[in-house]
């Protein structure tokens, strides 16, 4: 009997020792997949997060739409957050506090040159998913204002966007080629929506916003005001592509916001950056997840974004992840 028990321990022993040592040559295989570039999973992360801007502009509603879809399509839990937009995104990527941020084109080449805003403070660890959309700088007041050209913004109240947003650069490009400077007028740093609050009760009298149109905070004051976009001559345009070519002419259609005439501008592209450092197959299965399932953008921006255009103009590298998806679509 006793025998036959020592017996019986013995077997369990085994059994679980064989049990344990499978166990943990899973992990050791696991481990080292990931260390010598694999993709058994270890290298997909759990969470990520996805910076845009203020809740008044597009970045916001687009970073939500993207975030439930990379949730769904690739099980990586992924959040939306808000916050002051371009160049502030492309310092919280520097700083890992976020994955992916919506940016301008114009904003993540000086970040990787360490120009302008970035100067002694260069974003190395950033590459690009791909362009989205043209971003619209619409120069905003109302007809109670008097304000109808680019000049007769001097000496007045004008918001050119929040801390760290990219609206500001282009504010000061704007006034550049018009023979002026921010000395010229009295300039607010405020948000999207804290700059149409404030055109609305008179404490402003123009805003620079940068972003696709129509922008909510801009509809939200057409609701009550009489908008005006103030309009940038075709003269000034040409100077201003010559000099900064990342721009491109654009205009505000006629009917948006009420208005009754398109009215020339500029624009930048909006797109989105990623740290480098995360794997080709999860930005890879990101690129996928996000322009193969377009149909569930609402946003009406969702109805010009397309792979086809991402490749182009982004003004840093693409992101190996992102190129392999574009390669096998064929677009370059």
């Amino acid at each position: 009997m006793k025998k036959k028990s020592f017996l019986l321990t013995t077997i369990l022993i085994m059994t679980l020792s064989m049990f344990l040592a499978a166990c943990g040559g899973g992990t050791e295989k696991e481990e080292g997949g990931a260390a010598d570039g694999g993709d058994a999973g270890a290298d997909k992360p759990q969470f990520i997060s996805i910076v845009t801007g203020g809740t008044g502009g597009t970045y916001y509603p687009l970073g939500g739409a993207f975030a439930s879809i990379i949730s769904d399509e690739t099980g990586i839990e992924t959040n939306a957050e808000t916050s002051g937009a371009s160049a502030e995104n492309m310092t919280t990527l520097k700083n890992g506090d976020a994955e992916i941020a919506f940016t301008q084109t114009d904003i993540a080449s000086y970040a990787k040159d360490g120009k302008l805003m970035f100067e002694g403070n260069a974003v190395e660890n950033v590459q690009a998913i791909g362009t989205l959309y043209p971003e619209t700088i619409q120069i905003v007041t109302t007809a109670g204002a008097g304000i109808t050209s680019v000049e007769d913004l001097k000496g007045k109240k004008v918001s050119i966007g929040a801390p760290g947003s990219g609206t500001a650069a282009n504010a000061e490009q704007i006034l550049e080629v018009h023979g002026m400077t921010l000395d010229d007028i009295e300039k607010q740093d405020l948000s999207f929506d804290e700059s149409t609050a404030g055109i609305q009760d008179g404490t402003i009298d123009a805003a620079f916003v940068t972003a696709g149109t129509p922008t909510g905070a801009v509809e939200g004051l057409s609701a009550t005001e009489d908008v005006v976009i103030v309009p940038i001559a075709q003269d000034k345009i040409d100077a201003l592509i010559e000099k900064y070519p990342f721009y491109i002419q654009d205009e505000v259609p006629s009917g948006t916001y009420g208005l009754t005439d398109a009215v020339s501008t500029v624009a930048v592209s909006a797109m989105l950056a990623v740290k480098s450092d995360l794997s080709e197959d999860v930005v890879y299965d990101i690129t996928k997840a996000i322009f193969e399932n377009l149909d569930q953008v609402t946003h009406a921006k969702g109805k010009i974004i397309s792979a086809e255009k991402a490749v182009k103009g982004t003004g840093i590298e693409i992101h190996p992840g992102a190129q392999k998806y574009y390669d096998e679509k064929g677009f370059k």
